[in-house]
């Protein structure tokens, strides 16, 4: 599910060595993002890069950190005058990208709702009702945001937010890092977003993650493992986030962009596998918002993506479905 992103902390680090002549399985882990992460990497020769992720983590959260008053992204949203950097610019392109591949199921710009709804960073609005929603659900809109440049130009009552894909693609620079040092061993982990290559050199075997069951009680189990290949897996879920109506019926944190309202479906758990997390990150809430009959619709003519899903059925019973080929 999608976390907040706040400065990062220092990180921990953990480290394992093997006799001399075996890589070095080297483990960091720390805070970031609102959430934690874990680098597991291995090299011939020790390197330790716990300095370059704090620095590139510090970049990511400076030019789109909504919880940051001074980041770039926030600077925009108060219609200030602002020189985005590469990543803004790859982050803004492939939002739009997806936006359009889902006709408007993935827009960052919803984000203006995630505050009126209590689950940004602005705080609730007070007496949101229907009238409200519908007069705030103009800003929204990604294709009201165009880019001449390094210059964003959008109108003034639109709140930009990449929270449910800047945390994928901390994961995708942080995989690009060790694989411009020549590491060709590792697996990211972002708060449960995940990318791997090659193997487990520790356990000798292909990295396995697990996805985990829709517990609203807060207890983490797995429901099932799940073997990358080179592949990233990142997972969007509604049942730690979420409210509650009157009559007990569960709306999710992720807005729905058609009505400006919480989503209300009976999808617990989406988990998709992409070549990169930032893609799978931003599909992830995509489809919850879309609902099952149109994932199975869209997935048709994406086979790039595997996606499972965990949801109620009619009994309020759990069902899962795996779709083209996850495994």
């Amino acid at each position: 599910m999608k976390l907040k992103i706040l400065l990062f902390s220092f990180s921990l680090l953990f480290i394992s060595i093997s006799c001399n002549k075996a890589p070095k399985n080297i483990m960091v882990s720390g805070s970031v993002f609102g959430t934690t992460y874990s680098v597991k990497y291995y090299s011939e020769t020790y390197f330790n890069f716990e300095s370059q992720f704090d620095s590139l983590f510090y970049v990511i959260n400076k030019s789109m950190s909504t919880y940051q008053v001074n980041s770039d992204i926030s600077k925009l949203n108060r219609n200030e005058a602002v020189l985005i950097d590469k990543h803004f610019v790859k982050v803004l392109e492939t939002s739009r990208e997806i936006y359009e591949e889902t006709e408007g199921a993935f827009d960052p710009t919803i984000g203006i709702l995630v505050n009126a709804w209590d689950f940004g960073p602005e705080g609730k609005m007070e007496l949101l009702d229907s009238l409200k929603v519908d007069s705030l659900m103009q800003f929204v809109g990604f294709d009201k945001v165009n880019r001449i440049n390094s210059s964003i130009l959008k109108p003034i009552g639109t709140f930009l937010d990449f929270n449910a894909i800047a945390k994928g693609y901390g994961v995708d620079v942080i995989a690009e890092f060790l694989e411009h040092q020549n590491i060709e061993n590792y697996l990211v982990e972002i708060g449960g977003e995940i990318r791997a290559k090659g193997i487990n050199f520790e356990k000798q075997s292909d990295w396995k993650v697990g996805v985990e069951n829709p517990n609203f009680d807060g207890k983490q189990t797995i429901l099932k493992s799940v073997t990358l290949y080179n592949e990233s897996m990142a997972t969007s879920g509604t049942y730690r986030k979420f409210i509650t109506d009157k009559q007990g019926n569960r709306y999710s944190h992720i807005i729905d962009t058609k009505t400006g309202y919480p989503s209300k479906t009976n999808l617990l758990s989406i988990s998709v596998i992409a070549n990169d997390c930032m893609t799978a990150d931003a599909y992830a809430t995509a489809f919850k918002v879309m609902g099952i009959e149109k994932v199975k619709t869209f997935l048709k003519d994406h086979p790039e993506l595997m996606v499972f899903l965990i949801f109620e059925n009619d009994r309020k019973e759990l069902e899962t479905l795996s779709l083209n080929g996850f495994p």
